[in-house]
């Protein structure tokens, strides 16, 4: 593992994280979440993480495997559609994953996941963390409003306020 990468996890990872999600971008991402969360039964979570903790560099944990981690942690697979989807930004390595619950990614597919992670990537790399988080959200719900529209009783399963690591 490259010391670059030890760097950004270790010494910058805070100061990415408040300066890129301050307060009120973090409640746009809440409002986002709970407006398009009316349109389908699929529930979003958003975590952002400035760095990984030593022992995960230590581990050479990628942002891939911790997605994988807090997607089972935070029970995101735990919703009565299996439509549950985690958005997981990870600053330190510039990484933008998603991972959807069984039920929607068989609907789904990795590759529009991945389009969707390069958009966000690319508003991010230009520093709009606001606008690439909110249009992320809504290309999710778009998907998940066609394969998951929603139905009369539509109760929200998980908090739809972002998770800061």
């Amino acid at each position: 593992m490259g010391t670059t990468r030890w760097l950004r996890h270790v010494f910058a990872a805070d100061w990415l994280r408040w300066r890129q999600f301050p307060q009120r971008v973090l409640a746009a991402i809440e409002n986002a979440i709970g407006e398009q969360e009316q349109r389908h039964v699929g529930e979003l979570r958003f975590v952002v993480e400035g760095g990984l903790p030593i022992g995960r560099l230590v581990r050479g944990q990628r942002s891939r495997e911790r997605a994988v981690e807090l997607f089972g942690a935070l029970r995101v697979w735990d919703t009565e559609h299996n439509s549950g989807v985690l958005i997981y930004i990870l600053l330190a390595d510039r990484a933008v994953e998603i991972l959807a619950d069984r039920g929607i990614q068989a609907q789904v597919g990795n590759q529009k996941w991945e389009s969707i992670c390069e958009r966000m990537r690319s508003q991010f790399a230009t520093g709009n963390f606001a606008s690439g988080s909110a249009d992320g959200i809504c290309a999710i719900s778009d998907l998940l409003a066609r394969h998951f529209p929603a139905t009369g009783d539509n109760p929200n399963e998980l908090p739809d306020k972002p998770i800061v690591l």
